[in-house]
């Protein structure tokens, strides 16, 4: 596991913020070792003997990830090696694409350290599915669930983590309406690939119930919805071809140049292969 001290950032601050959170620690879940995450990574090494320096290394990861969670269950529900040469050969792919893909695309893990899928509520899609179910979601819209149903896309409402299941549990229980419920799933990325559930029909999913229910099974289930989106919307025959702009803008849309996505698949790729 990679070290972090004060002002580190990225998705191993995510990760200990988690299991921070798991223990008891009350702090945002940002990404950024700020002087929140600081104090409560210096008051666990207080109490577990350790030295107390607020640097997360070795021994602390090891205390951390034992105190969280004992048996570590969710460890039991990633990617292996295996997965990938297997998923390179059913799609006729190089495996260092596929490496290359799972690097960049993929969301570093795909389980929260509670074993669920990880997942992110988005309230402006929720209120597009509702409309496409025939409810009106300006009935539904008040002060009290502005952070869940909302016309324009905003990042201030997400929470990250396992806070992420309380916004969808909350939007699913705006109404006993079964198609809340369906609209609420729709309107949430799912797993490592990050990919919305509003697709799940499409990819060939029975229902985004049933979607839902795969994407709580195990990662290789996460990496079988890439491949069935990848086939489905047109942009496996780019990643054969190595097209790293066409395969990054037919996955991320036409502002994947903004992060740079080709350049970091390019990159992977010549690494893996």
């Amino acid at each position: 596991m990679q070290s972090v001290k004060y002002k580190s950032r990225g998705t191993t601050v995510l990760f200990l913020q988690e299991i921070l959170g798991k223990l008891g620690f009350q702090l945002p879940i940002t990404g950024y070792f700020g002087l929140q995450t600081d104090q409560a990574v210096k008051e666990f090494q207080s109490k577990n003997n350790l030295v107390v320096d607020g640097n997360v290394g070795v021994k602390t990861w090891t205390l951390l990830l034992a105190k969280a969670n004992p048996n570590h269950a969710f460890g039991n529900k990633f990617l292996g090696e295996q997965d990938l040469i297997n998923f390179a050969n059913q799609y006729d792919l190089e495996l260092g694409c596929v490496k290359a893909v799972n690097e960049v695309e993929s969301s570093g893990r795909g389980f929260l350290i509670n074993g669920m899928a990880k997942i992110l509520f988005e309230g402006h899609v929720f209120w597009r599915q509702l409309e496409a179910r025939g409810i009106d979601p300006s009935e539904l819209s008040n002060i009290d669930n502005q952070d869940i149903l909302y016309k324009k896309w905003t990042k201030k409402f997400y929470l990250s983590g396992p806070r992420e299941y309380d916004r969808l549990e909350k939007a699913i229980n705006l109404g006993v309406d079964p198609r809340i419920k369906s609209a609420a799933f729709s309107s949430a990325s799912w797993g490592s690939f990050q990919i919305m559930g509003y697709h799940a029909t499409k990819l060939g999913y029975p229902s985004v119930e049933a979607f839902v229910d795969e994407m709580q099974i195990h990662e290789r289930n996460h990496l079988e919805a890439f491949g069935k989106y990848i086939k489905t919307y047109g942009c496996l025959q780019f990643l054969k071809e190595k097209n790293w702009a066409g395969f990054a803008k037919c996955y991320n849309g036409s502002g994947f140049a903004a992060n740079k996505y080709d350049i970091k698949l390019a990159a992977a790729y010549e690494k893996y292969s």
